[in-house]
């Protein structure tokens, strides 16, 4: 009740309609028996279930795990690095790798038999995954530098 006056203060229109449903459930569940004990089971909270969690599997595959890690191979020695690497191994490890790090999402790069093609879906995208977020990386970086010094080479000039 004390719910509902404090409600008509700030929405007068809306209290005086929940009132009058309020008054309608009240009177009905007053005059019917049955629609009482009906309104009483629907207002009691239900028992809590406990509800099975699936258990979180880990990603099966029938492929072997990489035999080199892209990302790291990227991060130490940049795209060359990683072609040249990647163009040592053959197409069943370079499938491997495309398996465990699931660069598939289109469903193709298994089927492919040219390990250039494989190779340049690899590199797209380590590069890809290895850029996300940089926009907001760089923008803390080009914060912390004034603009007058930013490339500007007469900033760095003494007044003549």
């Amino acid at each position: 009740m004390e719910a509902l006056i404090k409600l008509g203060v700030s929405d007068p229109e809306l209290a005086a309609t929940l009132a009058r449903v309020l008054g309608v459930v009240a009177s009905e569940a007053a005059r019917t028996p049955r629609f009482a004990r009906v309104l009483g089971k629907a207002l009691i909270p239900p028992e809590p279930r406990a509800v099975p969690q699936p258990a979180e599997r880990p990603r099966r595959s029938r492929r072997a795990p990489g035999v080199i890690e892209p990302f790291a191979v990227f991060a130490e020695s940049g795209e060359a690095g990683l072609r040249s690497r990647l163009s040592e191994l053959d197409l069943e490890q370079l499938r491997d790798i495309i398996s465990e790090h699931g660069m598939d999402h289109d469903r193709l790069a298994m089927k492919w038999k040219d390990p250039r093609r494989v190779i340049d879906r690899i590199v797209e995208r380590v590069e890809s995954r290895t850029a996300k977020g940089a926009a907001f990386r760089g923008r803390s970086e080009q914060s912390t530098t004034p603009h007058d010094e930013a490339g500007d080479p007469k900033a760095e000039d003494p007044p003549a």
